[in-house]
């Protein structure tokens, strides 16, 4: 008999810590959890994730083929279309599986640790694979205090660009970031006016910078950023 899919298992939606116990105690007090593939409509795949290519497009080709992978996310994503668990990681013991979710719930501090539950009350981030052939449009993230005022957490990135995963740059292995000195309001809000005429020139304000495997850096909330193509 063919091994199961992790998709086949049965899942598990309350009291999962007979699950997550066995899982822990199996692997020796590490919580190993399965892949989790995220497609993108408006993305091209960059086939550097080790995914079978004949699985990356696997949701459908209207859902986009498969650019990331997320490693212990309880957050779903939020694609037009989605499964209802795209986004979410599986605890996975034996015929069984539970979201990560759903163990963080129940197990609280004892899972994830009382600083970081007592404060959130739940795991509040999560780390990907991106993986694209091209680069991505300049955009920015919220701060702490914006995204309060619509109930949701600030998000500062930190990318790290792995050797291993990248024996190939892709199409363009550079990053965007901020503006040029001396680029006025008036040049930005003419960019954003001409939104929806294909390029709409914000790139000409900013400056790229060239992307090297096994370096990094941190990207600010409030920071412009068009991630160039190397996998990170």
């Amino acid at each position: 008999m063919s091994a199961k899919s992790v998709s086949e298992l049965r899942t598990v939606s309350g009291n999962v810590r007979k699950v997550v116990a066995g899982a822990l105690e199996e692997s020796g007090g590490l919580l190993r959890l399965a892949p989790c593939w995220v497609p993108r409509s408006f993305l091209q795949p960059g086939k550097r994730l080790k995914l079978d290519p004949k699985d990356l497009y696997a949701f459908g080709l209207n859902r986009g083929g498969i650019d990331e992978r997320w490693f212990a996310s309880t957050t779903p994503c939020a694609n037009e279309g989605r499964v209802p668990d795209e986004g979410l990681s599986y605890v996975v013991f034996g015929a069984e599986r539970c979201t990560l979710k759903d163990a963080v719930q129940e197990l609280g501090a004892g899972l994830i640790g009382a600083g970081i539950y007592n404060q959130y009350k739940r795991w509040p981030v999560y780390s990907k694979f991106f993986d694209n052939m091209g680069p991505i449009p300049h955009h920015l993230h919220q701060s702490k205090a914006q995204a309060a005022l619509v109930n949701q957490e600030g998000k500062p990135e930190s990318y790290y660009f792995p050797p291993q995963h990248n024996a190939t740059g892709n199409n363009f292995p550079y990053t965007f970031m901020g503006l040029e000195p001396g680029t006025t309001k008036a040049q930005v809000r003419k960019c954003l006016e001409d939104w929806n005429k294909g390029d709409n020139g914000i790139l000409d304000l900013s400056r790229a910078y060239r992307l090297k495997p096994g370096t990094g850096w941190l990207i600010h909330p409030g920071v412009l950023h068009a991630p160039g193509s190397l996998c990170w």
